[in-house]
């Protein structure tokens, strides 16, 4: 596999000193997923501290996070690049985070409000409007707060960290289905998954979240 040693992009403002661990994680997490930092690409401690205005430490533990994730490969007193694009471990991704949010649902629905209910309904109408909009990073956050809300109310912490550990390699699959034909009909998803949670249909509910997921492309290209 050849390595790209491409610079730290300059565009990007510092980050308060006092940002904590998570905070460095989800920015270069973000990175990663975004495109800013490419597959192959080498990411060096140092330049990334001084990216971001914090010490080597945070920017270090949240380097080993990504390798957990598998967003990274991390060579202790070697290197730490970017992964290539495993179309393999994204579509055991895919299938693990179906899993998880089938579970999520089944779990939650004798347990949702009505004031869960309206934030659902609330994210997906905030989803809608962002896919008419072509504004995908807006699409990804109301479709992200529409289906944390399952996720919260079943209580169950193990899917939670399951999820937070999977769902960064699927972000690329995301993008690409809100881009898409298949995108516009996603909408039609969130439509019948509140239906089916607000009927107190546990089963049903849990299929349509799980075909939701399931249904990834299983390629970012």
């Amino acid at each position: 596999m050849q390595y790209i040693d491409v610079p730290i992009p300059l565009n990007h403002p510092p980050v308060d000193r006092s940002l904590l661990r998570d905070d460095v994680y989800l920015r270069l997490r973000d990175a990663i997923i975004d495109g800013t930092f490419a597959p192959g690409e080498q990411l060096k401690d140092g330049e990334l501290a001084t990216w971001l205005g914090v010490s080597r430490t945070p920017v270090r533990e949240a380097l080993l996070r990504l390798a957990q994730g598998g967003l990274v490969v991390a060579r202790p007193g070697r290197s730490t690049v970017v992964s290539p694009l495993d179309v393999r471990a994204i579509r055991e991704a895919r299938d693990v985070v179906a899993a998880m949010h089938a579970l999520a649902v089944r779990e939650a629905v004798d347990h949702l409000t009505a004031s869960n209910l309206a934030a659902m309904r609330d994210a997906a109408a905030r989803f809608a409007e962002a896919l008419g909009a072509h504004d995908i990073d807006a699409a990804i956050h109301a479709d992200d707060a529409l289906h944390d809300i399952p996720v919260t109310v079943s209580g169950n912490r193990a899917i939670a960290s399951v999820l937070e550990q999977f769902m960064p390699l699927l972000r690329r699959l995301e993008r690409v289905r809100f881009a898409s034909a298949d995108g516009r009909r996603s909408p039609d998803r969130h439509d019948e998954l509140i239906r089916l949670c607000a009927a107190g249909d546990a089963e049903g509910a849990a299929v349509v979240a799980f075909q939701t997921w399931h249904s990834l492309p299983a390629s970012p290209d």
